[in-house]
């Protein structure tokens, strides 16, 4: 991300003069270890497997020690958290026999890619041997994985709200309700709309843009922080208004980037109409947002119809740097999560 005050004045917004903690310039801190205990608690207790052998279900968290945190410094989020975890599970064979087992997470952590993160699942003291061992290894440890996966997608996104939100005369901006939605609304005056038809047309050329980069996170939580108002004023450091609906309108960068929504397909596919304040007056491009899920997170396809062929480069530098980049930056999704 460019510093404040530098790059391309479409896409940024000035330093505060008054040196007032824009968007938590200075270093501030969240402490989310409580909220980290009852998410991972019921995300857990929720895992459960099944084949021809029976079921197995986790029914405990019988130890979750360790911390979580958000920092803030200078726009940029970093998330610290480390967790060692035990659970208890049962499983009950198709011939209703019922056994108890055990779960071990020693290493939940930041610093530990998916791979590395050991799911050590045992049977209980003295119970018998039983297939449904394997199937608590096998299926339950990857369904275990998923659920600590939800949980650091869960902390990167939901508990990160009011983190990074601007500043506007000293006073901190909540999310902008009716008043930022309804100046959305502005329609062009009759007489200029009359104007407009009698105007002789000027055809701009324009071109096709492709871009394509991937994200390390699911395609759910990629999607939201598109089209989350609070999520977009995190990675803009600016102030924002989005009304997620089709034909909701933005305003992205004091107005320097405003649009429509055409289509919002969840987890799938944003469709929107999006121009620069610097276009001609009412040209608008075309922009598609395909969100395809991968083994190591989300490739987001961008497909950018009718930009100003002289602006084909800006945008295209804009988009890389200050959604991609941006959002990778704020929200840590340059790097695997596990």
């Amino acid at each position: 991300m460019a510093k404040w005050g530098q790059g391309d004045p479409r896409w940024i917004v000035e330093e505060r003069a008054d040196a007032t903690n824009v968007n938590n310039w200075h270093w501030t801190e969240r402490d989310a270890s409580n909220w980290s205990i009852d998410k991972i608690k019921s995300l857990l207790l929720a895992v459960s497997v099944e084949n021809e052998e029976g079921v197995c279900e986790v029914t405990e968290v019988t130890k979750n020690d360790g911390e979580a945190s958000i920092n803030n410094r200078k726009g940029k989020l970093i998330f610290f958290f480390e967790w060692n975890i035990h659970l208890s599970w049962r499983g009950t064979s198709k011939t209703g026999i019922k056994y108890k087992g055990t779960v071990e997470i020693p290493n939940l952590s930041d610093e530990n890619d998916i791979d590395e993160v050991d799911v050590i699942v045992g049977l209980a003291k003295d119970e018998p041997d039983t297939k449904l061992l394997d199937l608590m290894k096998t299926d339950g440890a990857d369904k275990i994985r998923k659920a600590l996966l939800k949980y650091v997608d869960t902390l990167r996104l939901e508990f990160t709200h009011g983190m990074i939100l601007p500043t506007i005369n000293g006073v901190q901006t909540e999310q902008p309700q009716s008043k930022s939605k309804m100046d959305l609304q502005v329609k062009a005056p009759t007489s200029q709309l009359h104007v407009q038809s009698n105007s002789v047309a000027v055809k701009i050329p324009t071109c096709k843009i492709n871009l394509k980069d991937e994200f390390m996170t699911s395609p759910e939580e990629l999607y939201k922080i598109f089209i989350t108002e609070e999520l977009v004023q995190a990675f803009t450091h600016a102030p924002a208004a989005v009304e997620a609906a089709k034909g909701g309108k933005f305003r992205l960068l004091e107005g320097n980037v405003i649009g429509e929504f055409l289509e919002l397909a969840s987890e799938q596919r944003i469709v929107m109409k999006w121009r620069y304040k610097s276009w001609p007056t009412e040209h608008y491009a075309t922009i598609t947002l395909t969100f395809t899920g991968k083994k190591d997170g989300t490739e987001l396809q961008v497909d950018c119809r009718g930009v100003p062929l002289s602006e084909a480069d800006q945008t295209k530098a804009g988009w890389q740097r200050y959604y991609f980049d941006g959002i990778k930056q704020t929200f840590g999704y340059n790097v695997r999560l596990f």
